[in-house]
């Protein structure tokens, strides 16, 4: 059985990643040396950009290509932190890391699935320990029918 980790929808996953790359440029942009903080803020952000809908500007990558494309950003902020020849100060290599982590952390928890499939999911397998109306009001007619049986059994 498979364990679902993915709680958070699309479109925050998106809005995260806007929020990172404006982070990463305004840091590049207060740094001595803007250069790479920057450009590595310009890929989050064309990254979350080409992702398509909800927040996507454009529709170059289906979520799929874009759970892929995560990977590859998170690798090149590393990368472009961990390099010694690169000409960045510690505070931006720090917010590089930083945000990775971050983006790391997003990535995990988010539901790449588009609506149809989790509509499939859904009604394919049966409610697992989740909480919905129905499960809801099975569990209080059992509960109000065990409650009659014990008033009429004292009677």
């Amino acid at each position: 059985m498979a364990i679902d980790r993915s709680w958070r929808p699309f479109w925050l996953h998106q809005a995260a990643e806007y929020l990172v790359a404006l982070v990463l440029v305004a840091s590049g942009l207060q740094s001595p040396e803007p250069l790479w903080p920057a450009l590595a803020g310009g890929l989050v952000l064309v990254n979350a950009a080409l992702s398509g809908p909800p927040l996507g500007a454009f529709r170059a990558a289906g979520r799929q290509l874009h759970r892929r494309l995560d990977l590859v950003v998170l690798a090149a902020l590393l990368i472009l932190a961990a390099l010694p020849m690169l000409t960045i100060d510690a505070a931006s290599r720090l917010t590089m890391v930083i945000v990775a982590v971050v983006l790391g952390v997003v990535w995990w928890g988010t539901n790449f699935a588009d609506s149809a499939e989790r509509r499939r999911r859904r009604l394919a397998s049966p409610s697992s320990g989740r909480v919905d109306a129905q499960s809801i009001g099975r569990t209080a007619g059992r509960l109000v029918a065990k409650a009659n049986e014990a008033v009429r059994k004292r009677d």
